[in-house]
């Protein structure tokens, strides 16, 4: 007999996010290569100095570049804490109350990151 997650224990369109988790995963391998081959591979040294960090994402296509990193690497792990909670077969309480409190923390990782990168692209500014 197979193991199954009945569907109203709160994983209601499961298919869905582990889609969008293979998808981000996908996306992560395009985007941490271009992050890596930029920051370490074309850089004389292997790594950018912060003056070297300023002017780089002073670049608005690099700005986006790295926003679009940080948001597919926050779904990404996000939707795989999930995975690792429903493998411990929480009940439905516990398992709404993880979706809300990665829901949470997802935002407030995005929220930080992007609040970093507009302060570092402003500082490139002055």
């Amino acid at each position: 007999m197979e193991n199954q997650i009945p569907e109203d224990s709160g994983t209601a369109g499961g298919g869905f996010w582990w889609l969008l988790q293979a998808i981000s995963g996908a996306l992560l391998i395009l985007v941490l290569g271009l992050h890596m081959f930029a920051h370490h591979f074309v850089v004389e040294g292997g790594l950018r100095t912060y003056t070297d960090v300023l002017a780089y994402i002073s670049n608005p296509l690099i700005f986006a570049i790295e926003i679009i990193f940080l948001l597919v690497v926050t779904i990404h792990a996000m939707l795989g804490l999930r995975a690792i909670i429903i493998d411990l077969e929480p009940g439905k309480g516990l398992l709404q109350l993880t979706n809300i409190g990665l829901s949470i923390l997802g935002v407030l990782i995005l929220a930080y990151g992007i609040w970093l990168a507009l302060t570092l692209q402003s500082l490139a500014g002055n």
